[in-house]
């Protein structure tokens, strides 16, 4: 297998984790949207907030895990300060 044969399906790769996080990020800024909105409507009355806000909770951590794991597989590199 040489390197051009692995060139492509690496780019594919990168391009997949970069939909994945920004898609993560949407779904963070949603459930805070939400839990905003919750918030201003219920005002205290129900539980609809707590349940958004541990809702990116989950999204933040599940993306923290995705990025750890991406890079021990080695799809994404590090690139240090510019």
């Amino acid at each position: 297998m040489s390197l051009y044969s692995t060139v492509p399906s690496l780019l594919a790769i990168l391009f997949n984790m970069k939909i994945l996080v920004a898609i993560a990020f949407v779904l963070i800024l949603v459930s805070l949207g939400s839990a905003l909105v919750f918030l201003m409507r219920d005002k205290g009355k129900r539980n609809r907030t707590v349940q958004a806000l541990a809702l990116r909770v989950g999204f933040s951590i599940a993306l923290f895990i995705l990025i750890l794991i991406a890079h021990q597989l080695g799809w994404i590199q590090p690139t240090g300060i510019r």
